[in-house]
């Protein structure tokens, strides 16, 4: 347990971006709980791209496919952009959407992948996933897993290259992407050839210093975290019985992993989760590059993609992307 009687006060939020969190607390403030699932759910709905938003005025193609589900579970969605125009086979980007294991879609805030997209000239494969409380887990990580597999096995048809592929996902969806790394690790699955994970959601026993020194500030605090992790998990987040592919802090084993990026804010929840995880990478003789952005808060940069700091975020995820995929 931490010791919270030798913390200090929370770090300092970028000044650029103070201002964004005020903004933000109006529709989604520091602690989400249970009751307010349902009212963000319709907010994140109405702030989805619109197909022509997916367009970005005739630079992007896209198709939406219907494929198979887990065993005995329904189909699942991937959203499918690719350049305008290009010919395969391309890179790509295989991406989970964030959103506390509670809220989102594969069109939950695309905006740096759809960037990718038409900057890099990747293809970016979106999947969608079966949300908690409704689907605990196993559900969603076996839906990432299972549109992953059919990608893989899809290459072709998408015009994708299979060995340059990268995992990727922001929170929730970063942790969701961590846990699908460990399982294709075990099962000797087709390999991605890296893995991004920004800001993710490592462990559900939600008790890190920066976890208590940032309750009640923000955004995603304690509190929230709490909401995301026992609607996944129940009655077993923080105990003894919670597997690595739930929680990838978890994990006894970090050895034979794709190479890793992850970046996380200083001024966020899972900001020390994230620190201890990359250092247990290199600690197994792994690869990873970490960011540990100043003033950040929980998803700065998707919330505030103009600010300078978040400039720079973006720009070290492009160019880590450019030499992972050979571009």
């Amino acid at each position: 347990m931490t010791d919270t009687s030798r913390l200090g006060p929370p770090p300092p939020f970028d000044p650029e971006l103070v201002p964004v969190l005020g903004s933000l607390a109006r529709t989604m403030p520091p602690a989400v709980l249970p009751e307010m699932i349902p009212a963000l759910r319709e907010f994140m709905r109405a702030a989805a791209p619109t197909d022509d938003e997916l367009r970005r005025e005739g630079a992007i193609d896209f198709t939406e496919r219907r494929v198979p589900g887990p065993e005995g579970a329904p189909e699942i969605s991937l959203l499918v952009c690719r350049p305008t125009g290009s010919a395969g086979p391309r890179p790509a980007v295989y991406f989970t959407h964030g959103g506390g294991m509670i809220l989102g879609d594969n069109r939950t805030l695309l905006g740096e992948m759809l960037d990718w997209v038409q900057h890099l000239g990747i293809v970016l494969v979106s999947v969608e996933y079966r949300l908690a409380p409704e689907h605990p887990f196993p559900a969603g990580l076996e839906d990432v897993h299972a549109g992953l597999r059919w990608t893989m096995a899809h290459a072709d048809e998408l015009g994708i290259d299979p060995g340059r592929l990268v995992v990727s996902g922001p929170s929730a969806g970063g942790g969701l992407t961590a846990g699908l790394t460990l399982l294709v690790r075990d099962l000797e699955g087709p390999a991605p050839v890296g893995q991004l994970l920004v800001c993710p959601m490592l462990d559900d026993r939600n008790d890190t210093p920066s976890a208590h020194q940032m309750a009640g500030v923000g955004a995603w605090d304690r509190t929230s975290n709490d909401t995301g992790w026992s609607a996944l998990l129940g009655h077993r987040r923080g105990g003894p019985d919670v597997t690595a592919y739930a929680a990838p802090a978890r994990a006894e084993n970090l050895a034979g992993l794709p190479p890793l990026f992850v970046d996380v804010g200083s001024a966020e929840t899972f900001r020390d989760e994230v620190v201890t995880y990359a250092s247990r990478i290199w600690r197994a003789g792994g690869e990873a590059e970490l960011h540990v952005w100043p003033g950040g808060f929980h998803g700065f940069d998707a919330l505030a993609p103009d600010a300078e700091l978040s400039q720079r975020a973006r720009a070290a995820r492009a160019k880590w992307l450019r030499r992972i995929l050979r571009l």
